[in-house]
């Protein structure tokens, strides 16, 4: 698919084309007959036929009264829908390549995604934001890079393999693969007027492109402030009260499948309003292989809705028609004549249970599974990026200065996702502490080359009881080497595993790797199938219920990838130690030392 918004329809001879057929001067290419059209425009389900020319919708017309047509698609009893559009997300999360997320995604529906590849971007700087440009080319979903401006989210407390500032998002905005500034994680930044921040968002906003926000935790004088320097949009919802105020403070809303507990309060809200807000839009954010594979990523965001009670209509127009007139595409959300012939067939509507997919025109699904070859990958995928030498489980002591023993206290990180500052008091012996009972430490090693491999260490508390290590190279957004444990053998044992393997996640336990996966593409991604990856990834899970201590929805097991996102407020660990998103303060080990 070219990525230039409409420039494949707007050809004379193709018009001329649609509009003969349109008459009925011509047959159409693709025919889809006897189906309704769900009309997201005027809120109705209506029995109608579509004549396809091309990548062009020509006709949508009385059901019956044309028959002229190269293909046909009996699509009776069935609802002809638009293509489904995917606000934001970040590949990376599913841990495959784009050619392997669209051959999974399209035929669940999903033909448009706003991808913000700032994973790949933190570890390869512009030359991943380049690859991602490159790797989403020609695939039957279309995919719009947009510009990341989190490398890193969280500057001054974190280290990842690159920095962009406003120089750089200049530069990529220029491209014209490029449709936007992506989500704005640095939110004190903006609100405080920081020139980074400043310039970065001035940028986005004299492209006249698409400039996204992270407003979490934001409210009050500090979100009007977010939407008065010009970021556009929030997926960081948290309650339906938020919700509305998000809505109210005039930002389009990419409500997340990726935090199901908020849902059922954010249908709620939408409800009780006088009518669903245009500013609606759907997103799954991050989603792992296994749950892509296993119930999908938008289609499954639009069916919990639907269970929570959003009407399948309403559900639908916020993915399509919303979604398009977010992302300033006119071509796209509407079966409508003139339109982008982007199309799913439900052959069950309150279900949503998909038929065949049409994408630009072309007959690319049925039945859950491609129908066409996806071309392969133009140049080979980044890999080596795990600059780290082997560690020892001396590189995972707590220490204080010098060689004493006694006690010593030390902040805390208390409780995963909403983070609380703690204290503990440790027992220490020759300089080096004991965790306690509730402990749990956390390593952030940075892999970059950008600066030393020295673990960055910090205490966890409520984290449940632990046993043996877990490590990870997907750690948002710096995505260093982060290891979680209270053995420092088993540490040092799934930390190693990854550096031999260039990244991915592993866990060790009783002296041995019990199970791992690599992940050699930027250390985030695998370029295998997803079911494969989904299958790893299903005994890597299995494997951390051995050693670590779940308790959903916080103590969950992706919390072992954003445990280290140092862009939100409160205290984290990053490679720099333990640190506080709130004010941009470090405090090394979080050792407090004696006045």
């Amino acid at each position: 698919m070219t990525h230039h918004p409409s420039a494949d329809l707007n050809n004379r001879l193709l018009r001329d084309r649609a509009v003969r057929a349109a008459r009925g001067q011509e047959p159409f290419d693709l025919l889809i007959t006897g189906g309704h059209v769900a009309d997201v425009a005027t809120g109705v389900l209506r029995r109608a036929d579509v004549g396809v020319v091309g990548p062009l919708i020509g006709s949508v017309h009385e059901s019956g009264t044309r028959a002229d047509a190269s293909r046909r698609i009996d699509a009776t009893g069935k609802v002809v829908a638009p293509g489904l559009i995917d606000t934001h997300l970040h590949i990376e999360s599913s841990m495959i390549t784009p050619r392997r997320y669209a051959e999974t995604v399209v035929p669940q529906g999903t033909t448009t995604i706003c991808w913000d590849p700032h994973e790949v971007g933190n570890v390869l700087g512009l030359d991943g934001v380049r690859w991602a440009i490159e790797a989403s080319r020609d695939l039957p979903l279309r995919i719009l890079v947009l510009a990341p401006s989190s490398v890193p989210s969280a500057p001054g407390i974190e280290r990842s393999g690159a920095e962009f500032d406003a120089a750089e998002m200049r530069e990529m905005l220029s491209w014209p693969g490029i449709f936007g500034v992506a989500e704005i994680m640095d939110m004190r930044g903006v609100i405080e007027r920081s020139a980074r921040m400043t310039g970065i968002v001035e940028e986005g906003l004299a492209s006249g492109k698409l400039v996204c926000g992270h407003a979490r935790d934001l409210a009050g004088a500090d979100l009007q402030a977010f939407a008065a320097a010009g970021i556009e949009s929030d997926h960081e919802i948290e309650s339906g009260e938020d919700l509305l105020a998000k809505l109210q403070a005039g930002f389009t809303v990419e409500l997340r499948g990726s935090h199901d507990h908020i849902l059922p309060a954010a249908v709620e809200t939408l409800l009780s309003l006088p009518h669903v807000p245009q500013t609606l839009t759907i997103c799954t954010d991050d989603v792992f292989p296994d749950d892509l594979v296993e119930v999908g990523g938008m289609i499954d965001v639009l069916r919990r809705l639907i269970r929570y009670g959003l009407p399948p209509l309403e559900a639908v127009r916020a993915a399509t028609l919303n979604a398009a007139q977010r992302i300033a595409r006119r071509d796209l959300g509407l079966v409508a004549p003139g339109r982008r012939a982007d199309i799913v067939i439900f052959d069950d509507f309150d279900t949503l249970t998909i038929g065949d997919v049409i994408a630009s025109g072309s007959h690319v699904a049925a039945k859950g599974r491609m129908v066409v070859d996806i071309r392969p990958d133009s140049r080979a995928a980044p890999t080596d990026t795990v600059h780290i030498d082997r560690l020892t489980p001396q590189d995972f002591e707590l220490r204080i200065q010098g060689d004493a023993s006694g006690k010593a206290r030390f902040r805390t990180v208390h409780t995963p996702r909403f983070t609380e500052w703690g204290e503990a008091e440790l027992t220490i012996e020759n300089g080096i502490a004991g965790l306690a009972d509730d402990g749990l430490l956390m390593a952030v090693i940075h892999r970059h080359g950008k600066a030393p491999s020295t673990p960055g260490l910090g205490l966890l508390q409520n984290w449940g009881h632990w046993r043996g290590a877990i490590a990870t190279t997907v750690s948002h957004d710096s995505h260093n080497l982060v290891v979680y444990g209270r053995d420092r053998e088993a540490m040092a044992l799934a930390a190693n595993r990854l550096i031999e393997t260039g990244g991915g996640v592993a866990v060790a336990l009783d002296g041995q790797v019990t199970a791992s996966m690599a992940l050699p593409v930027c250390g985030l991604l695998s370029e295998k199938p997803a079911p494969e990856v989904a299958d790893e990834l299903r005994l890597v899970r299995r494997a951390t219920e051995q050693a670590a201590d779940w308790q959903p929805p916080r103590r969950a097991f992706k919390s072992i990838f954003g445990a280290s996102l140092a862009c939100n407020p409160g205290p984290h660990v990053t490679d720099m130690g333990v640190t506080d998103g709130s004010t941009g303060e470090t405090f090394g080990n979080g050792w407090i030392q004696p006045d």
